[in-house]
């Protein structure tokens, strides 16, 4: 009987305890950063673009305090976009830079609020998000459509990159970033690849190998299709940034690398067809458009590579190399560099290919005259 008492008594003051502790509160503030970038035109008039949209010149954000000689050479222009709801309820903020070059960059954010389960499967669910570039795609076409006549050479059909950001500005006890590598370096890596199961050993140590951080409290794990900063929002600003830029970049050169091939192979096509005297004539056509696109490409790809230097801010340009290595810039930039050689080396074969064919026609004509000049003084000579 008193053990049958006893049982109730334990099971309510278990019940009042739970009652009683506080609900826990949120261990993770931050943003996600969703990033869809388009390439639109082979350059956008900024000058012409600020008059017609009335927006403001994006100036380049530094960890510390850095000399104006530390820039953009031609800063992109920025304008606020309205809020866009989804369909969850979900209300992002966004805004839209052009670039000189021809991209048009859109970035929205997403305030969340919750513990680390909850930002990997938000992570999951974005990362590998492939509905959401259309939606941002009609957003650009309308800004674009007010837009083009600051556009030189609109493309038809654009490009896309997409890129994720996760922004953890506050975390429960402020951890510095080893404490956080260390309690939740799984969770870290999980988010910037977007996995919502652990990864093994070996691959979460690759992953969290592309880490930089410049104060022991700040942090930043950077993916190819994804990053995880923990900062401050000003701190933040740099590696978000630099992440924008390369990514832009890392758009060009897939643009050059497609044209690239398609130029080359129009130039292959057109020696495989015709090996005949008048075929190497026309060369010099085929030879002086190639040339005009290899210089074209040349100064397109130097305008990309110098849009922005850090001639004095050295966390900032590692920061941009561990960047551009991981999305991919270095690779891409390699390709078009081996695709103009070749370029080069077809446009020389091509020049002395006319050239020897200009000779011989030269010769000829040499020839036919002299066989004239004989034909007449022979002429001359015979008896009637």
């Amino acid at each position: 009987m008193e053990r049958e008492s006893a049982t109730p008594l334990v099971l309510t003051d278990i019940s009042a305890q739970i009652r009683k502790q506080p609900v826990s509160e949120p261990s993770l503030h931050g943003s996600l950063l969703v990033l869809m970038q388009f390439d639109v035109c082979e350059e956008i008039r900024l000058d012409q673009l600020r008059e017609i949209i009335g927006a403001r010149t994006m100036e380049p954000s530094f960890k510390h305090p850095a000399p104006g000689y530390v820039r953009y050479q031609r800063p992109p222009v920025m304008e606020r976009i309205e809020s866009v709801v989804l369909e969850t309820g979900e209300r992002l903020e966004g805004q839209i830079k052009y670039y000189d070059y021809g991209v048009v960059s859109l970035i929205f954010e997403l305030p969340f609020s919750g513990d680390w389960d909850k930002l990997v499967q938000l992570a999951s669910r974005w990362v590998w998000n492939s509905d959401f570039e259309p939606f941002a795609a009609r957003i650009a076409q309308v800004k674009l459509g007010n837009a083009a006549p600051a556009m030189v050479k609109p493309y038809q059909d654009w490009l896309s990159e997409d890129y994720c950001i996760f922004h953890v500005r506050e975390i429960a006890g402020a951890p510095t970033a080893a404490e956080l590598l260390e309690r939740h370096g799984a969770d870290v890596a999980q988010i910037v690849r977007g996995e919502t199961v652990r990864l093994s050993e070996g691959e979460r140590k690759e992953i969290l190998q592309s880490r930089t951080s410049y104060y022991p409290n700040d942090l930043a794990v950077i993916g190819w299709n994804g990053t995880f900063i923990y900062d401050t929002p000003a701190g933040a600003e740099t590696a978000i940034q630099l992440l924008e830029y390369a990514n832009s970049q890392l758009l060009e050169f897939r643009h050059y690398d497609e044209l690239m091939t398609r130029e080359l192979a129009g130039v292959y096509d057109f020696l495989e067809k015709g090996t005949g005297m008048l075929a190497r004539w026309r060369l010099a056509r085929a030879a002086s458009h190639l040339h005009t696109v290899l210089l074209d490409v040349m100064e397109l790809t130097e305008r990309v590579d110098n849009a922005i230097k850090f001639l004095s801010d050295m966390f900032s340009a590692r920061l941009y190399r561990l960047a551009a290595g991981k999305v991919g810039v270095p690779d891409y930039k390699d390709l078009v560099n081996e695709k103009l050689r070749t370029a080069e080396e077809l446009y020389r074969f091509m020049v002395e290919q006319f050239h020897q064919a200009r000779a011989f026609v030269l010769e000829l004509m040499v020839v036919i005259i002299l066989i004239i000049d004989l034909v007449w003084l022979f002429r001359g000579r015979i008896p009637v």
